[in-house]
């Protein structure tokens, strides 16, 4: 069969890409199977009963299958990129909207009612972010590096991330992330994933040690990169490496000669009183009102507008960057606090505690984690068997059939059956990937990595707060976990691409 340029057109069986809806229709059986396993205890035995989780799972799996059935072959591909830019901005007025019309849900007003069943808008969220930003990326010209192109790209993925987070949906926000391995494959510096990374740490670090440790991490990190990158090696290295260094045992040496001001009795009495020095009989010493931070500080505030103007003497714009990095990293370490305390809800807070190890909570919010990480650990190397797991039987995990069904999977199926339900997701993730980079049209390419990278943050993510890498923020399993709103989106996210794929596989 030919087209109407001459090409010869290929048939349906060979333009699609068969072994990613193989995959995908073994990762939602999978899923529907342990939602099953997860609540057979409790509800009625049958896995078609619809009064049970397992059987509105059926439901919601066959309703998929039918929006991937008009994806695939009653809707134009064509039609995404001109149509990217409404329903980007139809899916922003659900998200606002939602944070006024929705209904409370564990903490977080996200989701619609709909008499008894639930919308997500932030499941969709992710669908329109990645068709517009395919849209504009692919445009002629369009070039990251620039600072127009550049501003336009975060905004779109900042503006629906912010307004997730103001729904207190965090989990759904820190997917967004994710899409810096697309924008960094589309020629975005490798810089600014170290930055979020260093971020990241330095947040860590602020609540774990101290912002004394933070700001020596920072300064320490900004002038290795610095020496490494000037041509000034030996120069940087013999300057800031004693700094470093010594500026590390300052606290040591402050608390050193406070000890021998004040005495070992007078360290007695101080104790005794709790530290309040006029309690304990003794006159503060002038060490203790010099912070080792304030000393840090204003080398900082000595050695900061040096480093400046040797980069503008020497032209270096990677220092003039590398300070304000610095910078901005001090201002992030002095805002930990108010973003712990004031923007995270207080369980989101008691489970980055745990997590952190600040404190120990077993029978609090650390109680999911640690039922998760005894499943998982029972199965040992193949497994409890299906429906024998005590763990998902008796309903020790919280949340079984959602957030933490990959604990479901480790009792009752064991290391193989988690490696393999892994290397399903593996295989999916590298497919897409494979494809996207074979692909003709920057449209389908920046869209598929989109898509790659969303299913990469929820596998991530939720697999690792179930073996207690990652605090608990509640975030689905793709296509594995109960809910329609969660399979419809990724469905729709992951058969926009296949289409968009066989659109181009089309002729040959």
């Amino acid at each position: 069969m030919r087209s109407a340029g001459g090409q010869n057109e290929r048939g349906l069986a060979k333009s699609i890409d068969w072994k990613l809806v193989i995959c995908y229709l073994i990762l939602v059986v999978i899923g529907w199977a342990n939602i099953y396993a997860s609540v057979h205890s409790s509800e009625p035995a049958s896995i078609f009963d619809f009064a049970s989780r397992s059987g509105k799972q059926f439901v919601w799996i066959m309703t998929a299958l039918g929006i991937a059935a008009i994806i695939l072959f009653a809707l134009s591909p064509r039609i995404y990129e001109g149509l990217s830019v409404p329903i980007y901005l139809f899916v922003l007025m659900l998200l606002i909207a939602v944070i006024f019309l929705g209904i409370e849900v564990k903490g977080s007003r996200s989701w619609f009612a709909f008499g008894p069943v639930r919308f997500q808008p932030a499941e969709i969220s992710k669908i329109s972010t990645s068709l517009l930003l395919a849209t504009v990326m692919s445009q002629q010209g369009y070039k990251i590096g620039r600072i127009k192109d550049f501003i336009i790209t975060a905004l779109i993925i900042l503006v629906p991330m912010l307004i997730i987070v103001l729904q207190s949906e965090t989990g759904s926000a820190l997917v967004y992330v994710g899409f810096i391995f697309m924008l960094y494959r589309e020629g975005l510096t490798g810089w600014l994933i170290f930055l979020v990374g260093m971020a990241i740490l330095s947040f860590i670090l602020t609540l774990t040690a101290s912002p004394f440790v933070a700001i020596l991490v920072i300064f320490a990190v900004a002038s290795l990169c610095i020496c490494l990158y000037s041509g000034r090696f030996r120069f940087w290295l013999i300057a800031c490496v004693p700094l470093i260094i010594l500026m590390a045992f300052v606290p040591s040496i402050m608390n050193a000669w406070t000890n021998s001001i004040i005495g070992p009795e007078g360290l007695e009495a101080l104790a005794a009183a709790e530290g309040d020095f006029a309690a304990a009989g003794i006159a503060e010493p002038w060490t203790m009102k010099v912070k080792p931070l304030y000393i840090l500080l204003g080398f900082l505030g000595i050695a900061t507008p040096f480093t400046v103007w040797l980069g503008y003497r020497e032209r270096s714009l990677f220092t003039h960057l590398s300070v304000l990095s610095m910078i901005a990293g001090i201002v992030l370490v002095f805002s930990a606090d108010f973003i712990f305390n004031d923007v995270l809800q207080d369980h989101q807070r008691k489970r980055i505690e745990v997590l952190l190890g600040m404190k120990e909570d077993p029978a609090g919010v650390g109680y999911n984690v640690n039922q998760s990480k005894i499943a998982i650990g029972s199965g040992g190397l193949f497994g409890k068997g299906y429906l024998n797991g005590t763990q998902t039987t008796y309903g020790f995990v919280p949340e079984q059939s959602t957030d933490f069904i990959f604990c479901t999977v480790g009792e009752e199926w064991g290391f193989v059956g988690s490696a393999g339900v892994i290397l399903l997701y593996v295989f999916l993730i590298c497919r897409i990937i494979r494809n996207a980079e074979r692909s003709r049209e920057a449209f389908t390419r920046i869209y598929g990595y989109c898509v790659a990278c969303c299913i990469f943050m929820h596998l991530f993510i939720n697999i690792g707060m179930t073996i207690g890498l990652m605090p608990v923020i509640g975030i689905p399993l793709p296509f594995v976990s109960y809910g329609g709103s969660s399979l419809w989106g990724f469905t729709a996210l992951l058969f926009i691409f296949i289409a968009l794929d066989r659109n181009e596989k089309k002729y040959f």
